[in-house]
């Protein structure tokens, strides 16, 4: 039996032990041998020596055949293949993470989603109790940061005024208290800031989002938990289980979200960006909430970081009057 079938078959039979029905198997073996043959025809190579441009052709392969809705579907099929494989030690890290990451970017920008109110998203908030879980669900909630850009936070890119918080923030941030520094340098497989990163963050110039009490009581509680880590950078997000002490991963994040999303019905395998709440979705969600309450499209563009130098370094300027101001009168409440 060869490398790579080893792998997959492994992998079949862990999601059959965890309750997987004979569908979803079969689904998830069609889709991995469909990968297998691809990556042995076009680059020689098995599922385990495959990386980040390995996946993305594949997902170009599968865009000139299937519909985009069929393409998601099997790149999250991928994607937990891999999440499997960094489990179990067959692979360093999971090439998909990034792929999924750029396909959420490049979904149509209003496309037809689930509509969420505040009253519900606050229930649902309710039911996420773990420090880690609930510091990483209302970040992305409050502040509309991609994954990739929550795994990339290291301590020294939040600053709060308490005691938990016992190192010096970053000179960008210093001075401003409650607040989280997002870099425009950090990008998938290169070095920043002392560590090789497995994410990017897709900004060309940074952004200082405010933090406000519920965010901040979040964090508080995180860090009173968190795990020391082995790493120079002292990454903010770090695994409590599988990755103890090691930077949290956009697997992971997306793990987390499913799992809450799934147990409230906001999840189903196969839904697509219609039906299904992920990290992607929160972003939608706060520009969607917080653009209504403000009225101010330009204060919540530079929170995403999608919008012109110019722009930018107007909000950036005026960081203290213009954007915390303005967040914080009209930020919703979750908790």
């Amino acid at each position: 039996m060869s490398d790579r079938s080893e792998s997959i078959d492994y992998f079949l039979e862990d999601i059959k032990q965890h309750g997987r029905n004979e569908r979803t198997v079969s689904a998830y073996q069609r889709v991995l041998s469909k990968f297998e043959g691809f990556l042995s025809e076009r680059f020689g190579k098995t599922p385990t020596e495959a990386g980040y441009r390995d996946c993305m052709a594949f997902t170009h392969e599968l865009r000139s055949q299937y519909a985009e809705s069929t393409v998601a579907s099997y790149a999250s099929y991928l994607n937990r293949f891999y999440g499997y494989l960094v489990r179990v030690g067959r692979h360093n890290e999971n090439p998909m993470e990034l792929v999924l990451e750029e396909m959420n970017e490049s979904i149509e920008s209003n496309p037809s989603r689930r509509d969420i109110q505040l009253a519900d998203m606050r229930d649902f908030v309710t039911t996420v109790r773990h420090p880690l879980h609930r510091a990483v669900i209302l970040i992305l909630l409050k502040t509309g940061i991609r994954s990739g850009e929550l795994c990339n936070l290291d301590l020294i890119d939040l600053n709060l005024a308490h005691e938990a918080a016992d190192w010096h923030p970053r000179a960008q941030i210093n001075g401003k208290s409650s607040s989280i520094y997002i870099s425009p340098e950090h990008s998938y497989g290169k070095e920043s800031g002392g560590a090789v990163r497995t994410a990017s963050n897709k900004r060309k110039r940074e952004t200082i989002i405010p933090v406000d009490s519920e965010l901040e009581d979040a964090l508080i509680r995180w860090l009173a938990i968190r795990p020391n880590s082995a790493s120079k950078t002292e990454p903010l997000f770090v695994g409590t289980v599988d990755r103890w002490g090691k930077r949290i991963t956009i697997d992971s994040v997306h793990h987390i979200v499913e799992q809450y999303a799934t147990e409230h019905g906001w999840y189903r395998t196969g839904g697509g960006a219609t039906e299904n709440v992920t990290p992607h979705y929160f972003r939608h969600f706060f520009t969607t909430h917080l653009r209504d309450r403000t009225g101010d499209r330009g204060v919540v563009k530079y929170l995403r970081g999608d919008v012109a130098s110019d722009i930018i370094d107007t909000y950036t300027h005026n960081w203290g009057d213009r954007v915390r101001e303005t967040y914080l009168e009209n930020v919703y409440s979750l908790v």
